[in-house]
């Protein structure tokens, strides 16, 4: 009977070791206080963007949390079954990168159902969805401010730079990379910066407009076919990110541009290190710092203050709107403030 009373007890403390693991029991942080489990779900690790954000939402944390992150892989169905372990494993708070902005609304209800808090980042639900719920909110951008912001800067460049009008027609013959179809952000960025080229005097003709879900290759690869198409009709390159102006530039490079007064003016979105180097080569016009150090800073904060029953805001700088939402600014970047843009991936 003892051997059996001492195999049931190591069994017993197994299983709550187990679950200590889950749950960081009686882990402490930095200051002393029990660490939170923090769930943190992005859309997709191989997005060049959301790994700055990942690399953010982690540098943020200094010991204070234990932060479960997983990789959805594009796949909604893989997120939603990810949030249920999650809840299932104990975490104190949900902080979710939308694969669908339209799945809001499941996520939610999983929260709800757990009485568990969840902000969302990066991609924006519907108002409405945050709205149904007051223990969700949302950190990222105001999406319509990026595209107005890169089209009063390709109004200024284009302006300054009457070479670029090579046919001498006053028209900006264009070809747009846009990043998905329906995706908020691009969606707004498209209209935004085409509207904002226009308020300041400038006419546009688009020769191509189509969706290159934000990559690389299929900005090279689209590129590579607008040239084919179009040669050297094409008289601007917008880009809804940089990781798709960075794929037109490489197809632009192997076609002479950039060389021997061959010049093509390509525009982006995010300020990626890379799209920088770009920018000092002289081969990428400007872009427009999506700040992923502070989107990271804002979600890891919101996400651990909620995850510790406090306000969302305490200790912090960031102010709510109208939508329960922590707004990133936006700010141009081109080779005149570029020291600037480069701290942000610091």
């Amino acid at each position: 009977m003892k051997r059996r009373a001492k195999i049931l007890l190591i069994m017993v403390m197994m299983v709550v070791a187990s679950a200590c693991v889950l749950t960081a029991c009686g882990a402490k942080s930095a200051s002393g206080e029990e660490k939170p489990v923090i769930g943190v779900i992005l859309y997709k690790y191989d997005d060049t963007f959301m790994s700055f954000v990942r690399k953010a939402i982690e540098a943020s944390n200094h010991n204070s949390a234990t932060i479960e992150m997983k990789d959805s892989q594009s796949s909604q169905t893989m997120q939603n079954d990810q949030v249920d372990t999650m809840i299932a494993n104990g975490v104190k708070a949900l902080a979710i990168n939308l694969v669908d902005t339209q799945s809001a609304s499941t996520i939610i209800e999983k929260a709800r159902a757990a009485d568990l808090p969840v902000v969302f980042f990066n991609k924006e639900p519907e108002a409405s969805a945050l709205s149904s719920y007051d223990k969700a909110w949302y950190v990222g951008t105001t999406s319509a401010e990026a595209g107005i912001i890169q089209g009063e800067m390709m109004a200024k460049m284009w302006h300054d730079n009457p070479f670029w009008d090579k046919n001498f027609d006053g028209i900006v013959q264009y070809v747009l990379l846009k990043g998905e179809q329906g995706h908020p952000d691009a969606e707004a960025r498209t209209q935004y910066a085409l509207e904002a080229m226009a308020n300041k005097g400038l006419m546009l003709e688009a020769l191509e407009l189509k969706a290159g879900r934000w990559e690389s290759e299929k900005g090279k690869s689209m590129m590579e076919d607008w040239i084919a198409k179009h040669g050297d009709a094409i008289e601007l390159v917008i880009s809804n990110n940089d990781n798709m102006a960075l794929g037109a530039i490489e197809s632009l490079t192997a076609h002479g541009y950039f060389d021997q007064g061959q010049y093509m003016p390509v525009f982006g979105v995010d300020a990626l290190p890379d799209a920088l180097e770009q920018i000092k080569a002289g081969k990428m016009a400007g872009t427009v710092l999506n700040d992923a150090k502070n989107q990271g800073k804002a979600t890891f904060e919101l996400t651990y203050n909620v995850a510790m029953g406090r306000e969302p805001l305490d200790g912090t700088n960031w102010k709510f709107d109208e939508n329960k939402a922590i707004r990133v600014p936006y700010v141009a970047v081109t080779i005149d403030n570029i020291k600037f843009a480069a701290e942000a991936y610091k």
